[in-house]
């Protein structure tokens, strides 16, 4: 059997798995290009799409394949190079080295990018999967469908690392960038209404290739910054050029943000980053331990990813710390030694960590639905309530980091497998069921009000 042939089975079968919504996204354009040597490859048009099916449905795939083939069988996804038009009223070199439309002189390039800031120093998980891949995708093919992409989550968890990899990574092809912090904007945009050269100001902006908005957040209350940034906006938007933004919110959660302006934040992909799981921290301490030159035993590197899951700056600041201290002193530290040394730093940590108590995910889940909290503990299996226990096993894994045994036990002794099923039944579909992603939004702003009222 061909590979095309062989493809087209396994997709008869993923329809039946997986929904409409996330067939007709991340699976409809593939092909079964090659089998050989039990490894199958798939043609998918897009790094982002090859990412989201290996981290999302890559043992799913390979459980189909090895029965359709009667063997065990790895899966490679393969990016396919896709023809793109030159973007409608951008300069392009001609092929005889000539300029096409008129020339777009050079922007001033930024140098301020933090080098340690790439994707090869990019850790991914589930916790950030959905905007690393369309960072990536951006960075290989900007303007194109991720415009404008907007990234959101709490401090420190690697939201302008994103901003500076796109940066650098698109520099290199020599494109031009301007990466700004929104304060810098403001900033700017101030000094050049005192100097009535708003109009120049606005002007070196039709020289970017990608603009890069850090920390819009703060555009919060600044009516006038507000109505500039809406017309670059629209003036990059019109001319195919990317924008990616970052924020600590989404975009209907900024207060007195102009609802023009609104609704362009919200009309790419709106893509938030959670506080990374334990893998994915030991993953981090793993890579940072690397790049420092310094060595920790697995237990406490075990110990700091338990200790530090608020933040990947806090996470990174603890290995940082006691990497100094172990080269200051020469020595080399255990467990009990590493304890009491980050006695203060773990205190710290805790206090401002977002987890939420577990009854009060249950309870905010069971008001979102209108159902009473012991039917999501209890038996009751009609569709409304499994979709709320499910969130709340999603949330209580994604969120808190729960172990799957305590989820289970709180949800009336369910066992772990159930667990992970009704949290991959979530993290499958949140990328692309829009009313899901709300659903969960929603109801981490209600956790958020009450914790503050």
């Amino acid at each position: 059997m061909q590979a095309d042939k062989m493809w087209q089975a396994a997709l008869g079968e993923l329809q039946i798995q997986v929904s409409k919504a996330n067939y007709n996204t991340w699976l409809k354009d593939s092909r079964g290009i090659d089998y050989d040597n039990g490894v199958f490859t798939v043609a998918v048009p897009s790094a982002f799409i090859a990412e989201w099916l290996k981290g999302r449905l890559y043992s799913v795939v390979c459980r189909i394949l090895s029965t359709i083939t009667g063997r065990i069988t790895e899966v490679v996804f393969q990016v396919q190079a896709v023809n793109r038009d030159p973007a409608p009223g951008r300069n392009r070199l001609m092929p005889d080295g000539g300029i096409s439309v008129k020339e777009r002189s050079a922007a001033s390039r930024t140098t301020g990018f933090n080098t340690k800031f790439t994707f090869d120093t990019y850790v991914s998980g589930d916790c950030n999967l959905l905007p690393y891949t369309a960072s990536l995708e951006i960075a290989e093919n900007p303007g194109g469908v991720f415009n404008p992409l907007f990234i959101y989550g709490s401090t420190g968890t690697g939201k302008t690392h994103l901003l500076h990899a796109i940066g650098q990574a698109a520099r290199s092809k020599g494109l031009n960038i301007l990466y700004m912090s929104v304060e810098q904007f403001t900033n700017e945009f101030i000094i050049a209404i005192r100097n009535k050269k708003a109009e120049e100001f606005r002007n070196k902006f039709n020289r970017v290739d990608i603009l890069l908005l850090d920390d819009i957040q703060f555009l919060s209350g600044k009516n006038q910054t507000q109505e500039c940034i809406f017309h670059i906006i629209n003036d990059l938007l019109a001319d195919n050029r990317q924008i990616v933004i970052s924020c600590d919110r989404p975009p209907r959660e900024i207060e007195s943000l102009n609802v023009r302006l609104r609704s362009r934040l919200e009309g790419g992909l709106v893509a938030d980053i959670y506080p990374p799981d334990h893998k994915t921290r030991l993953a981090i301490l793993d890579l940072k331990s690397s790049l420092l030159q310094t060595k920790f035993d697995d237990n406490i590197l075990n110990f700091l990813a338990t200790n530090f899951h608020g933040s990947v700056r806090v996470l990174e600041g603890a290995l940082i710390r006691l990497s100094t201290y172990s080269r200051m002193n020469n020595t080399t530290l255990d467990v009990n030694a590493v304890k009491a040394f980050l006695n203060d730093f773990i205190a710290a940590s805790r206090q401002s960590s977002g987890n939420y108590t577990t009854t009060a995910v249950i309870n905010a889940v069971a008001d979102y639905f209108a159902v009473p909290p012991d039917d999501i503990t209890g038996k009751k299996r009609d569709l409304k309530t499994s979709r709320a226990r499910h969130i709340v096993m999603y949330l209580l894994r994604q969120q808190n980091h729960t172990n799957l045994a305590e989820i289970g036990r709180v949800l009336g002794n369910r066992d772990h497998s159930t667990v992970i099923h009704g949290y991959d039944r979530i993290a499958l579909n949140i990328g692309s069921d829009s009313q899901l992603s709300k659903s969960i939004e929603d109801i981490r702003l209600m956790l958020k009000s009450r914790r503050s009222s």
